[in-house]
Order: structure tokens, then sequence, then C-alpha cells
């Protein structure tokens, strides 16, 4: 334990000294801010009416004549926030001044109908206009503090000259210290006039806490810097807790968590009103776990917890209890006047405690306290849910009608009722809904008003429960003798809800979802479509969701060919059944093992049942067209036991083919099934697929087990090959068992490598692996339950997972001990024994450790290279930061979901475009290549020899006839490879889309050897175009076009 926590306290140290500024960049920033504060107190006394923000003042329904007065300077100017208690934490380095207003420029009855706030916003308009001036201000922009409209601040941005605070802002807030009357302001006063019942005035507490922050603003900040005085560690946890925070955007917002309530709740902690549970004998991470423990699991939160010593309170239980009732969450200030929680809703912190409690398991848990995933990871809002959409109630007018700001805000009451709904409508689909319209504009004009709020889109997060309860298709209401239950439901789900006899006799209300069984993970969205646009009156326009986005790249002709996953997996189980049940061979068959991708739920398109694929007899409807090729699904069989095996090698694999043979001829004397056999394998036909049949000899296994290196070099590794592919296959139906998102996700992940031509460098099975580790270790997330959050995540991972420095262990059972950890750090190390001498010479350089293979042989070995997974870290790290904006802010000009799976062609040196219609699939081409770049080399016409479809004239003897023609396994693109790089070996590196593209990328390889550099100039000599030539004939009648982008650059 002594070295993991060394090792995280080094970590959390180098965090400090990244994230904090130094004194040298403190006393820069201190000399500005005493000019700035020396240029507010200069202001001369003016005149002051509503002409500056009259928009604004209008907004608030406040009368013109009511927010007269004349402009004094401020009685004081403090700084305040981070910057007071030294925990500036970058990128934010800004500034809090407090600006104390004078009482001269306020009537004692301001505190009524939002006038305090019009004259608020007038007095910061001055000191805006004063500033302009400033040689140090850059920019002066308006914000609102704490997402409140009615609360503007000021924004001030210093100039570039002051290079150590690049990025620097002054916040400049107003306070009313002693303004008004405190029990003018308690929580049952109405102070606007608007806010009543039946003509009955409504308490306005939101209202009233609003003016009393900004009356006890300066005092609240003196306690804080007071018990942050001379305490380093405890500066130190503040930062730590605010990195912590800010990366879990959803909590880091107006309504749940910031900077100042971080420092309150733990100044609390370090009182005796909280227990004394922080003390100076602490180190910065001894708190922070402190601070978060109190946060997840204390009972305190339940009481009015209080800044108040303990006995000097003078609120009675009675008002505590109010308290309690009015705000979900309350933590006095120290006058106990003020709930400085009081914006805080009760979600949103039951969704904070959720977190912190994340995360102390995860220091509990990982090996290095997860310093990585608790510090370095963002667990934003389009990662963290597994559906995210925006909702635009721009146009709904029943919102604001009543006015902007009545006691809360227009936009937080519609944040409640949004909430309210969903939360009825899903129940138990969801575990979390976080709903919230941070909608402050990003350059917000005062003398537009605060209707410019409304044009943000609300986000709504939904964090899924279990796959069977969130995507049932009859959701079950009260009973039919329950009258006034029943009458609620109708009222609420419309025309949805119905009355339904069940099986087990009982007759209810309920909702029923149909859809097809691949839409299922729609249903959520339809829900909520239909209850926004029932209870908003919204259109479904107005409502964009992120979960069906890129379901595009995975249909075909408009409907998932997961549809028909059924009938395959029927088809391999008769099969399964059929060769267990052979009698004719001499050894039966003991076990069928299913290999192929689409056999395991990971196929981007699993196969649909070809009209030419099944037994004789049958007589399925043809179509009027079919492929020519089907794509074979590999098989695995094992015999029984036996001593009579030979024991050389070629030997093994001639008894082998003896063997296929015989159990094609039996298939298709017994069943009718059509086989087609080779030396290696047989493929066999029947209900629509084709199966390859291979056998796994165990012995094969055990050979190369046991026998020395040299003699490794001479066996054949084809009983290997497939005895790792079985380990892999049968893992990851294990898997997704488990986590039945874990498909579609590995489906997004390879869609995603092909279209942008990485198909030559990385197996299906890395893919895989990969995207398992994602689902096993998921912290600081939960596994994830859509399919587009696991692909972000996904994304993520790949971008930034430290390849070069650290293995991927996937261990999908859990099986692997200690000894085996240690044992894959030593293959680990062994392998990057070679980074110091040549860091491009690494072997693996994507290191995928499983139980199966803790060399990480199997997979990755030789591909991809150190270039390559650079070029891929690349790639996934730009489709992330797109896909994340997608998510959140929707499409942009030209940025769309497409772009996604869209590759960019200028990366390469050539491109080659294909034949469309000679491609094996052309059905599956995502995006038609047309290239307007480089030099037009080479055109051609195609070839008659092949074609992709074939007629079918509907009778049985054509039937019969066609079938000669299909051909298993056949791929001309990968034939096309093999051939350019037999006739131009050491030229080209190779991408290309082995799904169906039809185009290839072409780059020019490099080395270091003087042969390949006399090689280099000698095809130099012959001219690039000369070379593309080359390739245009050898790919003629199946190559369109060839394009050369850059000619081959000679090495020194």
């Amino acid at each position: 334990m002594v070295p993991e926590a060394n090792s995280m306290d080094l970590k959390v140290r180098e965090l400090l000294k990244e994230v904090r500024i130094d004194s040298a960049t403190s006393k820069t920033l201190d000399k500005a801010i005493s000019s700035i504060v020396d240029a507010i107190r200069a202001i001369p006394e003016r005149v002051v009416s509503s002409k500056g923000a009259r928009k604004f003042i209008e907004d608030l329904r406040v009368p013109a004549n009511k927010v007269r007065f004349t402009f004094k300077c401020p009685e004081s100017v403090v700084v305040a926030g981070s910057h007071s208690v030294r925990s500036i934490a970058r990128p934010d380095v800004n500034v809090d001044l407090l600006v104390r207003m004078p009482k001269e420029c306020f009537h004692r009855n301001d505190y009524l109908n939002h006038r305090y706030h019009a004259k608020r916003c007038l007095y910061l308009r001055v000191i805006a206009k004063s500033l302009k001036s400033s040689p140090l201000v850059q920019t002066i922009g308006w914000s609102a503090f704490q997402n409140e409209a009615r609360k503007p601040v000021l924004i001030v941005s210093l100039v570039h000259e002051l290079s150590e605070l690049h990025g620097c802002y002054i916040r400049i807030i107003p306070t009313a210290t002693s303004m008004f009357d405190v029990s003018r302001l308690n929580l049952n006063r109405n102070n606007v006039r608007e806010v009543s019942h039946d003509g009955i005035s409504q308490p306005t507490p939101k209202y009233n806490s609003s003016i009393l922050e900004d009356m006890f603003l300066e005092d609240n900040a003196e306690f804080v810097k007071k018990m942050f005085l001379e305490w380093s560690s405890l500066e130190e946890a503040l930062v730590l807790i605010k990195v912590w925070a800010r990366n879990r955007s959803s909590i880091y917002m107006h309504d749940c968590l910031n900077g100042y309530l971080i420092s309150v709740i733990m100044a609390y902690l370090a009182t005796r009103s909280g227990g004394n549970c922080i003390n100076k004998s602490m180190n910065a991470m001894q708190i922070f776990r402190i601070t978060l423990n109190f946060i997840a699991t204390s009972s305190s939160w339940d009481k009015c917890l209080s800044l108040q010593s303990r006995g000097q309170s003078n609120l009675s239980q009675e008002d505590l209890n109010q308290y309690l009732q009015t705000f979900g969450i309350v933590l006095l200030d120290a006058s106990g006047h003020l709930n400085l929680t009081f914006r805080m809703k009760r979600t949103a912190f039951s969704e904070l405690q959720e977190e912190a409690a994340h995360t102390l398991k995860c220091i509990e848990k990982y090996r290095d306290g997860g310093f990585e995933e608790i510090f370095m990871t963002k667990v934003d809002f389009a990662a963290k849910f597994d559906s995210c959409l925006r909702v635009n109630l721009k146009e709904c007018s029943t919102i604001y009608m009543p006015g902007f700001c009545l006691d809360d805000e227009c936009w937080r009451t519609c944040e409640d009722k949004l909430h309210l709904i969903l939360k009825q409508g899903l129940n138990d689909r969801v575990k979390l809904i976080r709903v919230t319209w941070r909608n402050a504009p990003l350059e917000w004009n005062i003398e537009d008003g605060i209707s410019k709020f409304s044009e943000e889109p609300m986000l709504v997060g939904v964090l899924n429960s279990t796959h069977e309860k969130s995507f049932r298709v009859v959701d079950v209401g009260p009973s039919s003798e329950d009258k006034k239950e029943a009458v609620k439901f109708r009222k609420f789900w419309g025309e949805k809800a119905e009355l339904r006899r069940f099986k087990d006799g009982a007759i209810a209300e309920s909702t029923v979802w149909d859809c097809e069984s691949w839409e299922r993970h729609l249903i959520i969205k339809r829900i909520t479509e239909y209850i926004l646009c029932k209870h908003f009156l919204l259109s479904k326009e107005d409502i964009v969701h992120s979960v069906e986005q890129l379901d595009f790249c995975l249909h075909l002709d408009g409907k998932d060919p997961v549809a028909f996953s059924s009938n395959l997996l029927g088809a391999f189980e008769t099969l399964s059944k059929r060769l267990r049940n052979l009698e004719e061979i001499p050894l039966r068959i003991s076990s069928v093992q299913p290999l192929d991708p689409a056999l395991r739920h990971t196929s981007i398109y699993p196969p649909v049942p070809h009209p030419l694929a099944f037994e004789k007899g049958v007589k399925p409807k043809p179509p009027k067209f079919a492929t020519t090729c089907i794509q074979p699904l590999e098989v695995m069989i094992q015999l029984e036991g036996s001593g009579n095996w030979p024991l050389d090698n070629i030997a093994i694999e001639k008894t082998k083919s003896a063997f296929l043979l015989k159990i094609g001829e039996s298939l298709q004397d017994k069943w009718g099934v059509i086989c087609d056999a080779t030396d290696d394998e047989v493929d066999v036909l029947m209900s629509g697929y084709a199966f390859r049949l291979k056998i796994l000899h165990e012995r094969g296994v055990n050979l190369l087990k046991n026998q020395g290196t040299n003699k490794m070099k001479n066996t054949s590794s084809i009983d290997k090959e497939l005895f790792l592919r079985s380990q892999h296959s049968s893992m990851i139906n294990g898997l997704h068992g488990r986590y039945p998102t874990y498909g579609p996700v590995v489906r997004l992940a390879k869609r995603w490598f092909y279209s942008h031509l990485f198909s030559s460098f990385l197996t299906e099975e890395a893919i895989e692996l990969v995207v398992a580790y994602l689902f096993l270790n998921s912290f600081p997330f939960h596994a994830p339950s859509s399919r587009i959050t696991g692909f972000l995540r996904f994304l993520r991972l790949l971008s930034d997972y430290d390849w070069t420095f650290s293995p991927m262990i996937v261990d999908i059972n859990e099986d692997l001990t200690s000894d085996d950890v240690k044992e894959i750090n030593e293959n680990f190390m062994l392998s990057r024994k070679s980074y110091e001498e040549n860091a491009q010479d690494v072997e693996p350089a994507m290191f995928l450790a499983t139980t199966y293979d803790k060399a990480s042989e199997a997979w990755t070995k030789y591909s991809p290279t150190k270039m390559v997974l650079k070029r891929l870290a690349s790639y996934a790290r730009s489709s992330a930061d797109l896909l994340t904006t997608l998510i959140l802010q929707g499409t942009s000009g030209p940025y769309r979901w497409e772009c996604l799976f869209r590759t960019p062609f200028n990366n390469y040196d050539a491109v080659v475009l294909l034949h469309r219609d000679k491609l094996p699939y052309p059905h599956q081409v995502l995006f038609p290549t047309d290239m307007n770049q480089g030099k037009h080399v080479i055109w051609g016409n195609a070839s008659n020899d092949f074609h992709a479809y074939i007629s079918l004239g509907g009778s049985i003897k054509s039937l019969e006839d066609a079938r000669d023609k299909l051909m298993i396994n056949f791929d001309p693109t990968r034939c096309l490879l093999e051939d350019i790089t037999k006739e131009l070996p050491d030229t080209f590196e190779v991408w290309y889309d082995s799904l169906g593209g039809d185009a290839i990328g072409l780059t020019w390889k490099r080395s270091g050897s003087k042969k390949r550099v006399r090689d280099e100039a000698d095809e130099s000599s012959r001219g690039s175009i000369d070379i593309m030539k080359d390739v245009g004939e050898i790919g003629k009648g199946f190559i369109r076009s060839v394009y050369l982008l850059k000619a081959p650059r000679l090495q020194d």
C-alpha cells in the first residue's frame, strides 16, 4: 500500500503545480486588480435612468420612474473568491471583486417587485462604461451570477500584454451590505406582488434569498477567508475538489455545486458546528476524502446545517422545518438569515452524493488510488448520460406568459416542471434525470434584456435503469378498480392509455410502445417525445435526441440487419444439432462453437438470409435479384478424443480434410444441405446462410504449447489461431449477455474504424477487446446503456490511453490472479525494452492482454505500428470532440453526424476509386466517394467479368442455375490489395474499408535503410505518375480512377 500511496501523493503534487498559479503571477494579478479598483473608485457621481438598460428593466416589469437614482462610488471594493484564499485552479483564472453599492442609491422599499435588481443592473452599467477607457481592459462583457438572469455581473478581460494572465478575467459583483431590513425578506414574506394564487399573495422565498445573498455576500466571503488563512493543505484540498467537480459538468453548475459552495462546506467542516472534522494535521488528500465522505454519507443533510456556532442560533425548530420544507438542501450562513444553497435542487444534490460516493469507491478499488479517473477524466454531460436531448422552448409562450421573473425565474420553474413530467412518464425505466437550462448567452448585451436567455435549448440527460426495465414494451398502470388513480393515469397519458387484460388475469390501465426488436433502444425517446409534446405543446422538431443519430450507419435499406439475428442463431442451432447427431463419421463431433462476429452480436452488418443458400427441397420465395457473393460464417468443431491421430502436423491437417469431406457428404445425404469442400474447410449452405466448418485438434494446441522455440517455427499455427479465436468468441458472447449494449457499441466502433480505412491494421477481435475494456473498467462512469454514449467513451479511450507505457488488461471473467497481472506487466516491460533505442519500433504498439493471451501475441503483435496508432488516436480525438459538440449543441454548418464517418482524403498520398457496382456488397457503401483534389492520373471502364447481383427469374430452375454463380467469400478488393502488394512490394502502405468502401488510400512507405533509399530513388526516376499507372493496370476493370495527391519524399 505504501508505494501506491506514494504514487498518488506524487501525482497530486504534480497536479497542484500545474493548476495553481505561482507567486509571480499572483503579484501581477494583484497589480492589475489594484488598477481596476482605483478606476472604479474614481467614477464620478451622475444621475442614472432606465435608458442604460431599458429592455432589461422592461423584462423585469419595473416602471422606469422607479429606478432613477444618483450614482455614487462604491463604499468598498474587496477581493473575494478563489484568489482571496489562494485557490485559483487553472484554466479558470478569475477574480471576484465585490463592489458594495451605497445605501443612498436605493429607497428603503426597493426590495419590492425587482426594483433592487433593476438598480443593481444600472449601477453595473455605469461601472462598465467607465472601465472601457482603462488601458488594462481588453473587453467588458456581461454574464449572469449563478445563471440568474436578474443578477448580471461584469466580466472584465485583461489585455494580452499581461502574458502571465492570459485568459484571466475579473468578475465585478455588486453587494448590498445592510441595505434593507432583513425581517422584510424572511421566508414568509411576499415581495413580488404578482405572485398570488386565487387573489391571495404567496411567499417569495427564492426572490428574497436573491437579495439576501447580496446583503451577506461580503460577510460570508470574509468568513471563508478567515478559515483558510495560513492553512495551505485546506487551500490545496479546495483546488483538488474544484478540479474533481469541474470534470463532472452536471454537478458543477447553477443548481448544484460551485467553487464558493465547496469552500463554504469545507469551512463548515473545520468549525465546531461541523464537528471539527477537518484539522491542520491533515494533508490535502485526507481533507479531500473527508469532504467527499461528508457530502456522500452524512445524515446532517437531512437537517438544517448552519455556520453559526452551536447554541447561538436564534431560529426555532419551526423555522428550521420551514427552511427544509421550502428548500431541498439547507446550509445557513453565520447570520442565520440566508440559505447558501437556496439554488440547489434535491435531484442535483442526489447526483452530487452519488458522484462523491462513486469517487470514494474508486480510491479504495484502484491500485494507484484512481488518480487518472478522479482528476483527469472528463465526466461531462455527453459521456455520462445514456441519452441526451435538447428541448427548444423558445416559442413555448406558456412558459413566459406570467413573466420572466416572479419568485423564481421562469427558466428554473420550467426545469422543475419538465423534470416532474419526465420522472412521471419514465418512472423506473431510468435511474436519473438531469434537467438543466444553462442559458446565459455567451455574448450577452444587457441592452437586449433577458429574453435572450430563452434562445438556448434546455438540456436533459437520462441515465437508464436495467436493460429489461428501460426498454420494456408495456407499462402497467393502476388497476381498473382504482378509479381515482385510473383517472389520473388517463389524464397524464391521454390517447396512449388503454385498458388491458394481462396473462395473470389482472385488468389494468397501461401504455404500449410497439416497435420492432431492433428499435427497442428508441422506446425512451418515443416516450419523452410523446409526453413533452402533450404537456408542453411542442412539436417533435423541438425535441432533438442523441440516441438515434448514428443508427444510419448500421442500417441497410432503412432497417437494421440485426432484425434477422434470431433467424441466424436458429440456423446455427440447427446446424449444431445436425453435426452432433452425425453417426457416419469415425469420430463423433463433441462440440460446435461459433467463431464469426455475427454469432456473438458484434458484426456491423449481420448477414440476412440469402435465397440461394437454402437446402435442396426448400423453396423460398425468390426476389428479383440477389447478391453474387455470400460471406461464410466460421464455425469451429471438435471431435471426440482418439489415440489414432498422426503426430506429424501435415498429416494432422490432411486427416482433418478427410473428416471435413466426410462431414460434408453426410450433411448433404442426410439433410439435403449444399456443401462446398476444400482442403481446409467445408462450406455448408443451409437456412439462407453459409457456414464454414473448421476442425480444432487439441493435440495441435498442445504441440504448440510444449515444443521449444526452434520446433515452434516449423509448427502449423492453424490450431493455435482456432484455439485463440474460440476462447475470444466464448468470452465476448458472455460479455454481451452481461451488457446488452456491448454489441451495438462494438458495431459503431468497427464502422468508424473501417470508414477511416484502418481495416489493414487492426483485427475485429482487437476492436472488441478495447470496447470490452471500457465496459469492464467504466469508472468514473457506470457501464454505458446506450450505443452513442458507449461509442463516445470508446473514442476518448482510444485517443487518451497511454499505449506507450501502459498495457491494456482485459479481464472479462475476472480470472486473472495477481501472478497473472505480474506476468503481463513483465511481458509488457520486455516488449518496451527497444523503446529507448527506437521509439517508433515498438512491438506490439498496442499491448492487449487477456487471460488467453498474456503477451499480446494474438491480435496486435505486429499491427498497428506506432505511427498507425498515433494516427488512429488523432482521428479518435477529432471524432470525439465533434461527437461531443453534436450531442450538446447539435449540427452546425457543414459539421453533421455523417462527418464522424467521412474520412479526410487529403491525409493520403494517392487515392484509388473503385467501381461501386463491382464491389461484392455495393449496398454497404456508406458514402459514395468523389474526389475533387489531386492529379487525376487515370480512369478506367468497368469489367463485365463480375456483377454484384444475380438476376433471379422467379422459377425453381432459375434458382438452381443461379446457385452455380454464387461465390462464397469472394472479395475483389482483397484480391486487388494482394496484387498491389505483390507487384509493388515495399512501395505503399494500403488503407481501405473492408466492409465495402469504394476508395483505397495509399501512402508512400519510408525506410531508413540504404537499400530502400536507392529503391525510392529508382521509383522517383520512373516517376510517381508511372507508379500510379501501374496500380491502375493491376486493377484494370475494377479501378475507376486514381488520384495522385503527393509525390514521394526521398530521404537524405
